[in-house]
């Protein structure tokens, strides 16, 4: 008998927004006992220019989690304590690895009750953290959304977040759309499965158009240097101050350090469930796919860790959402026993496509907001003297050491373009159609001599190095440098 089908509303996720909330986000807690926390999100960036953020949060009292009785309070709980321990951690001259009571005790509970971990995750930092402009209008549109917190009170972090928002606004009919394409598999309706995925590449490329917006307003040099140190989390962190990693004070002395990555896009439950209706299968890191493996196949399950990890940083029941849906997921198999029908297999390999596209953008994005603006900080550094010089590293939450050349980290704390780029070539390898196979083997708009397109826009060289070509000129990304806050 096989499993059913997932009904929406036990996940917790929207048939309109998917896994954004159904409801807006609060805008403030309507228990008068949280005054102090809003009273200090509301000051936010006066208390980091200032310097008095530790002091007030040091003198806070230890409020109680009692009052908070609806899900959205607990969200915007969970929200406002994470950026207040980001801050609090980041917003020194040097780190601070250690959160008080005042704010390790309510955000502990918050987590427990949200089953995330002790971080300010991609959860707190877009998904519960916007609020449209005017209500009846839609909120997948940048034009109508605005944002509740930011570290920094610049337009340029506002647009990073609300550029992540309006992309799971935008995403979220595809999910109801897909689950029905899974239903359809199981009645043998070819043309409701063809009509599905249609609408799901055409949204897709949607999708990457409202990802290239991120270029009209947040700068990288300000992304880079006065947004991105806030994101870091504990985990690997070493060089820039948190050796151990964060202990969250109880009160009790017996909190151990715990090192998680901090907030970031690899943590939407989205794009993981893109690759799984899909079939794309991810493996760790610089492995290769096997003989073995074809289309016709079954899907194997997972086996990237760092996939898998990211999911330990989404909301519980997204997480099991996912879970679910990969106990469920029959497209891939269903088009391959079905490749004598064109109209399917054009469809499905169109949604590999743009899949797939969508992540070269991606990959470009990184490297304009990190590599390039990583490779400046450090021939800015060759003229900065040895106290300057490491005083600017620790205040960047850059764990790049520049006198070894180790690997520069994502916010997640992870070397992500080897990952970007293998997730993105794995992407393509579910095709069905043969020449679709070899389209989408290598990546970006180019003839080979073999006259087999390539579908990216950037020139990748058998060192590693991924060559863009634009107006500006050529540059280079190399494979040992890291990621932005990663699709």
């Amino acid at each position: 008998m096989l499993p059913p089908l997932p009904r929406l509303v036990d996940y917790d996720i929207s048939p309109k927004n998917g896994f954004l909330p159904s409801e807006i986000p609060l805008e403030l807690l309507p228990d008068s006992y949280y005054g102090p926390w809003e009273t200090i999100v509301r000051n936010f960036q006066s208390l980091i220019l200032s310097k008095r953020l530790r002091g007030i949060v040091d003198a806070l009292p230890i409020l109680s989690t009692e009052f908070l009785l609806t899900e959205a309070e607990w969200r915007r709980a969970y929200s406002i304590l994470g950026f207040i321990a980001h801050a609090y951690v980041w917003g020194g001259d040097t780190p601070s690895d250690i959160v008080p009571p005042p704010v390790s005790i309510p955000f502990l509970q918050t987590c427990q009750h949200l089953e995330l971990p002790s971080v300010a995750t991609y959860a707190g930092t877009a998904l519960w953290n916007w609020r449209p402009i005017f209500t009846g209008e839609p909120i997948d549109t940048l034009e109508n959304l605005s944002t509740l917190m930011t570290f920094t009170g610049s337009l340029d972090e506002s647009w990073f977040y609300m550029i992540s928002v309006a992309i799971e606004a935008r995403a979220g009919p595809i999910v109801p759309l897909m689950i029905e394409a899974i239903a359809a598999v199981r009645r043998n309706d070819f043309h409701t499965v063809t009509d599905c995925l249609r609408s799901f590449a055409e949204r897709l490329d949607e999708l990457g158009g409202v990802l290239e917006r991120m270029y009209e307003s947040c700068d990288p040099h300000v992304f880079y240097h006065r947004i991105r140190p806030y994101l870091a989390g504990s985990k690997n962190m070493a060089e820039a101050g948190l050796p151990n990693g964060v202990m969250f004070d109880d009160g009790t002395g017996e909190q151990p350090y715990v090192q998680f990555s901090g907030g970031s896009n690899a943590q939407s439950s989205i794009i993981q469930f893109f690759d799984i209706v899909l079939g794309v299968e991810h493996r760790p890191t610089g492995e290769k796919r096997t003989d073995s493996l074809d289309s016709e196949g079954p899907i194997p399950p997972p086996s990237n860790n760092f996939i898998l990890d990211m999911r330990k940083y989404m909301p519980g029941p997204h997480r099991r959402f996912l879970e679910h849906i990969e106990s469920v997921s029959n497209i891939r198999e269903y088009v391959a026993v079905n490749r004598s029908n064109r109209a399917l297999v054009t469809a499905f390999d169109a949604c590999l496509a743009m899949l797939r596209t969508f992540r070269d953008k991606h990959i470009q994005m990184v490297s304009r907001y990190i590599i390039v603006k990583s490779r400046e900080s450090r021939s800015h550094s060759r003229s900065l003297s040895p106290k300057q010089a490491a005083a600017q590293r620790i205040n960047i939450a850059n764990t790049l050491d520049r006198t070894s050349g180790r690997k520069l980290r994502g916010t997640g704390g992870t070397a992500l373009i080897p990952f970007l780029k293998q997730a993105r070539d794995e992407t393509g390898e579910p095709a069905i159609d043969a020449w679709a196979r070899r389209l989408l083997n290598n990546g970006p708009a180019e003839f080979n001599n073999d006259g087999v397109a390539r579908l990216t826009k950037m020139n990748e060289h058998t060192n590693g190095e991924v060559e863009i070509v634009g107006l500006a000129g050529t540059w280079s990304v190399d494979d040992s440098e890291g990621g932005i806050c990663h699709w």
